[in-house]
């Protein structure tokens, strides 16, 4: 299927190009102490370390659990990110209101049996997950393959839902496009129109595990076309970056981004997600106008 004709777009480098110069020319003018926050209340806040164990993965929530107590006037991070074995120790150990999500189907390279994928998937669930992130299959997809791509993110959706309706309740979707190794915007393009049509409740840049990961311009497309799928379907899509965003300045660029292409509305936790393993600090230092480093 051509996704680019069925939705009538085609990116336009020139465009986009100074778009985003303004959109950092004016970073300085974006930055406030709400601002922070607002980036801070949309962050997954993530371990994905070889060497994470159950005893880490409890003192990384803990310090989630115990965060307001010395910084009452800040939001809680919208979720803790782990990987899919730890998501009954989160939910074990968390105190507070946010989620839990997983990176699962065999992440980072999502190169396995697409049984073994489904099965991961449906056992984090079962144990707790409220949000799955899993990877493009981009075996199928950098071949030309798109339907099979597309299909396993259909039979992903399927199992989690029915996973999660054991339970009575509802699980997101991000898939993750590892925009680093698509190449073009037209290919970013085309893997953004297909994970949004087979079922996706976020698209997302990057797993972190690639040379290159989150790029404002990859991020702008991706913004583009959701707001493409929405015009024409009537879906909001959500959008998350994930991978080398490690300072206020780089959260508050995709920030923009979001607002800039798709409006202020996408500026919730529900729709605009940041995959971050170092960031928090650095948002509350500029947030408190000091060096903080509570995580």
């Amino acid at each position: 299927m051509d996704y680019l004709k069925k939705y009538d777009y085609a990116p336009d480098q020139e465009s986009m190009g100074r778009a985003l110069e303004l959109i950092a020319a004016n970073l300085e003018k974006v930055a406030s102490e709400q601002v922070y926050k607002d980036c801070f209340s949309i962050m997954d806040l993530t371990t994905l370390k070889t060497d994470d164990t159950p005893a880490s993965v409890s003192g990384f929530v803990e310090k989630v659990n115990v965060f307001r107590q010395s910084y009452p006037e800040w939001p809680l991070p919208a979720s803790v990110c782990v990987y899919p074995n730890f998501a009954s120790v989160v939910k074990q150990v968390r105190k507070e209101d946010f989620n839990i999500t997983v990176v699962s189907a065999c992440f980072p390279s999502s190169q396995s049996f697409l049984e073994v994928k489904l099965k991961e998937c449906e056992l984090a669930v079962l144990q707790g997950a409220d949000e799955v992130d899993i990877v493009l299959a981009l075996n199928s997809f950098l071949d030309g393959d798109y339907e099979t791509a597309a299909e396993e993110i259909r039979q992903v959706r399927k199992c989690i839902d029915a996973a999660a309706a054991l339970q009575d309740r509802k699980v997101h979707l991000k898939v993750i496009l590892e925009t680093g190794l698509l190449r073009t915007s037209e290919a970013i393009a085309t893997a953004s129109f297909l994970a949004m049509e087979a079922g996706a409740d976020f698209i997302k840049t990057s797993t972190g595990k690639v040379d290159v990961n989150a790029t404002p311009s990859a991020a702008y497309v991706m913004c583009e076309c959701i707001a493409k799928y929405y015009a024409a379907t009537g879906r909001k899509v959500g959008f998350k970056p994930a991978g080398g965003i490690s300072s206020a300045a780089d959260a508050l660029c995709y920030y923009s981004i979001v607002s800039s292409v798709l409006g202020k509305e996408w500026l919730d936790k529900s729709l605009f997600r940041l995959g971050v393993s170092r960031v928090a600090n650095s948002l509350l230092s500029a947030g408190e106008q000091k060096t903080i480093t509570f995580f």
